[in-house]
């Protein structure tokens, strides 16, 4: 991952994805999303910066990925899983090595496509 040192993942922590399970152990499934990401981004060199909302409850459980410069993604519809944590990471592999942050589709993971929900363009910053 060449420019990973500024890619950015925010993870949602209050997105609900059963209410009926965050009463079983008191954490959202956002809460339990980011710790199944946390574990399967370890040493990725992606920051994860947890987040309290990212507006987008129909559709829990979400992340915003970013790095300055580039296109960046809200995406969810995700269960707090490992497999759905994988996907991410892989995602974000390719992102990382993307100049412009545009993966192919033909390149992403199987268990991302159908949960991207937004694409904003790059925030210009004075180094880009």
């Amino acid at each position: 991952m060449d420019r990973s040192a500024s890619t950015v993942l925010h993870v949602c922590t209050t997105c609900n994805r059963e209410r009926a399970a965050e009463a079983d152990d008191g954490l959202s499934g956002g809460e339990h999303f980011f710790n199944e990401l946390q574990s399967t981004f370890s040493g990725s060199g992606v920051e994860l910066r947890p987040v309290q909302c990212l507006m987008g409850c129909e559709h829990a459980c979400n992340v915003h990925l970013c790095d300055p410069g580039k296109l960046s993604y809200v995406i969810g519809r995700f269960d707090p899983t490992a497999e759905s944590a994988q996907a991410l990471r892989d995602y974000a592999a390719l992102y990382c090595e993307s100049e412009t942050g545009q993966v192919p589709y033909k390149q992403w993971p199987a268990a991302i496509k159908g949960h991207f929900i937004a694409r904003m363009p790059p925030i210009k910053t004075s180094e880009s």
